[in-house]
C-alpha cells in the first residue's frame, strides 16, 4: 500500500506552499434548469457556513470571491444540504456540478488537492501516518488527519502525525485546531478531573455538572440526528434501568440543532435522565471543552468528578459497571 501511495505522489505531483487569500478562478457548469443560484462554502468544525452565491445563467456560473487557498470548501444548490465537497487551489478550477448526485456525477479539474482527495476516499484503509508520509506538504493530509482520524488517536498519537506533515502545512487551520485539540485530551486522561460545565436542560433551566454528581456520572455525548447514537441508546436504557439504583447516573449532552428534534429523540428513546444542550451542533461548548470530535462518545467519572473510562459502548459499559458497582457494594 506504501509503494502504491508513493507512486500517487510521484504521479499528482502535489506541492504546496502556506495557505494565502487569494482571488478565485472557479468556475462551472449546471445541467439542472431549475437551479438558479449555486453556493460557496466555507468548511470549519465539520460544518459549512455560506460565504457567497452567483445566480446561474444559461447554465453557468463563476466566482471570484477572495479565499483562503488551498483549503477546504463546498459547493451546493441548497444550503440546507450537505454540499459537494471540493479543495480550492489558487489555479483555474471548473466544475460540472451533477446537484442530485454531488459525489457520483460532479466533475472537478484544475485541484491536484481535489485529485489527491479522490485518491483518498478510495484508499482509506490505509494508514493515516502511511498517508501523510506519502502527501506531506499536501493540505488534503492535515485535512484527513483533522476530520477523519483525530477521534481514532490518542494525543501523543495526534502529535506523532502532525510531527509528519511539511513545514508548509504546519500553520494551517487544520494543524492549529489539532494542536489545541492535544492539549484539551491531554487534560482529560483517566486519572483526570472532569471539566466543569454548565448547560440548558429542555426547559431551557441552566444545569451545572458538579451539583449533579452521585456515585458513578455517565457523560455522554449523542444527537438526534445521529444514527450510531441511537443504535446505542437502548444500551445505555438498559445500563442506567440496571444500576441506576446502585449509584449509576447519567447526564447527556446533545449536539442537536432544533429543539424539537432534540425532545423527540429524547422522548422516543426514552432517556430517563438528565439531558441537556446548547443547541450549537459541533459548536457546542461542552463538547469542545471534552475535546469530542465524533458521536457518540463518553466519560465515565466517579463521585468527585474523576474520569475513571472513556467511551464505553455495548456490552463494556455494562462490565465496566458491574465491576465498579459490585466492588462498591463489597467495600462497604
Amino acid at each position: 500500500m506504501k509503494k502504491i501511495l508513493l507512486g500517487f505522489a510521484l504521479f499528482f505531483g502535489v506541492t504546496q506552499t502556506q495557505a494565502q487569500e487569494n482571488n478565485l478562478q472557479l468556475k462551472g457548469t449546471i445541467a439542472d434548469t431549475v437551479v438558479q443560484y449555486v453556493y460557496l462554502q466555507k468548511f470549519h468544525n465539520k460544518m459549512f457556513t455560506t460565504i457567497d452565491s452567483v445566480k446561474v445563467k444559461d447554465g453557468n456560473f463563476s466566482f471570484k470571491t477572495k479565499v483562503k487557498t488551498p483549503e477546504l470548501y463546498g459547493l451546493s444548490v441548497n444550503t440546507a444540504e450537505s454540499p459537494l465537497y471540493i479543495f480550492l487551489e489558487k489555479t483555474p478550477i471548473t466544475v460540472k456540478l451533477s446537484p442530485k448526485k454531488y459525489y457520483s456525477t460532479s466533475v472537478v479539474e484544475g485541484s491536484a488537492s481535489q485529485d489527491l482527495f479522490e485518491t483518498y476516499k478510495k484508499t482509506k484503509d490505509v494508514e493515516i501516518s502511511k498517508f501523510i508520509t506519502a502527501y506531506p506538504n499536501s493540505i488534503v493530509s492535515a485535512y484527513v488527519l483533522y476530520r477523519n482520524w483525530s477521534y481514532r488517536l490518542t494525543p501523543d498519537q495526534i502529535t506523532q502525525n502532525i510531527a509528519l506533515l511539511d513545514k508548509s502545512q504546519q500553520s494551517s487551520t487544520y494543524v492549529k485546531e489539532l494542536k489545541e485539540l492535544v492539549t484539551v485530551l491531554s487534560g482529560l486522561a483517566v486519572g483526570k478531573k472532569a471539566p466543569d460545565f454548565t448547560a440548558n436542560n429542555p426547559d431551557g433551566k441552566p444545569v451545572r455538572f458538579s451539583e449533579n454528581l452521585k456515585g458513578y456520572t455517565l457523560i455522554d455525548f449523542w444527537a438526534s440526528w445521529c444514527g450510531p447514537c441511537r443504535k446505542e441508546n437502548p444500551n445505555i436504557v438498559a445500563a442506567y434501568k440496571e444500576f441506576h439504583d446502585k449509584g449509576f447516573n447519567i447526564i447527556a449532552i446533545s449536539l442537536d440543532k432544533k429543539k424539537e428534534n432534540w425532545i423527540k429523540g429524547i422522548q422516543d428513546d426514552k432517556l430517563d435522565w438528565l439531558q441537556v444542550s446548547d443547541l450549537l451542533f459541533w459548536n457546542s461548548a461542552v463538547a469542545k471543552l471534552y475535546g469530542v470530535r465524533a458521536i457518540p462518545a463518553n466519560y465515565l467519572v466517579d463521585s468527585k468528578g474523576i474520569i475513571v473510562a472513556k467511551n464505553l459502548h455495548g456490552e463494556e459499559l455494562q462490565s465496566t459497571l458491574k465491576s465498579l458497582l459490585d466492588k462498591k457494594v463489597s467495600n462497604q
